[in-house]
């Protein structure tokens, strides 16, 4: 039986969150739930502090009330997992672009704890309807389309486990802030007459010598194909020279035309270099 899928592109996030219902062993019903998703019979989902709130149109008249939500992390829990998120910029850039980090969970494993539930025992749920089995077909549909809110915004799986959107980013630029704060504080109780102190050489100024983030670097050629000769024009020499085949051009041309050579060359080993593929010789 294939598996749910929201859209061609579905982020891993998602697919995880799916996997967990997906291998719970009552698979008619599973394909009921998909049904119901996929029909558009989950009619509309809220999600109310750390709860899931959603109506799903069964065979009845009116459609059944399904509440859906997972066990909450305590505040110290919190605190520790966004202190632990804090000091790798990487989960802070990603998490700020709308993107979950793959090893996420790394660091809530490193806090003894997990953001995706393991099983379906973890998945506290009700519904409304009559059928005693949980999940029923009505709270495995919210379930699937629950998937499609993880895609839209994955701090939706950190609201069911206790803190909000703004609250997370509000306490990692806080984190990050404080410890630049102590930084430039340690800087400037540093005095020119303490002895030794050497001020940074001007030739110096623009290097950098520490370990840069690999995964925030990215290299790639320019988007567009101007480059710089492009935006300062010929340049003014007004001098007629015969070219094979007796064209004529001027010495602007035949100067341009070699720096535009030279340009491209220089342009492409430094994409090379970057990427550590600069050829011998």
């Amino acid at each position: 039986m294939a598996d749910y899928h929201i859209e061609n592109n579905q982020e891993w996030w998602t697919q995880q969150w799916l996997d967990i219902l997906n291998r719970y062993r009552f698979k008619k019903r599973l394909e009921r739930a998909r049904n119901y998703a996929r029909q558009g019979n989950v009619l509309n989902i809220e999600f109310t502090g750390q709860r899931v709130l959603a109506q799903v149109q069964g065979t009845q008249a009116e459609p059944y009330q399904v509440e859906l939500w997972l066990d909450a992390f305590t505040e110290e829990e919190w605190g520790y997992v966004i202190e632990t998120l804090s000091q790798q910029a990487i989960f802070s850039a990603k998490l700020l672009a709308g993107e979950m980090p793959y090893n996420i969970e790394d660091v809530f494993a490193k806090n003894g704890l997990r953001l995706f539930p393991f099983n379906l025992d973890e998945v506290h749920s009700r519904c409304s309807c009559p059928d005693p089995a949980n999940p029923c077909k009505h709270i495995g549909a919210v379930y699937y389309m629950l998937g499609d809110r993880f895609s839209e915004d994955p701090f939706v799986l950190f609201q069911l486990r206790g803190r909000l959107k703004e609250e997370i980013i509000a306490k990692l630029r806080n984190i990050r802030g404080s410890g630049e704060d102590k930084k430039d504080r340690k800087t400037s109780q540093v005095s020119p007459s303490v002895r030794g102190y050497q001020p940074p050489a001007v030739g110096g100024y623009w290097q950098y010598n520490q370990q840069l983030e690999s995964s925030l670097v990215v290299i790639s050629p320019p988007p567009g194909s101007e480059t710089i000769l492009d935006v300062l024009g010929s340049i003014p020499l007004g001098t007629t020279v015969s070219k094979n085949g007796g064209m004529s051009a001027t010495a602007a041309d035949v100067v341009m035309q070699y720096l535009d050579t030279v340009y491209k060359n220089v342009s492409d080993r430094a994409v090379l270099r970057g990427f550590n593929r600069d050829s011998e010789g």
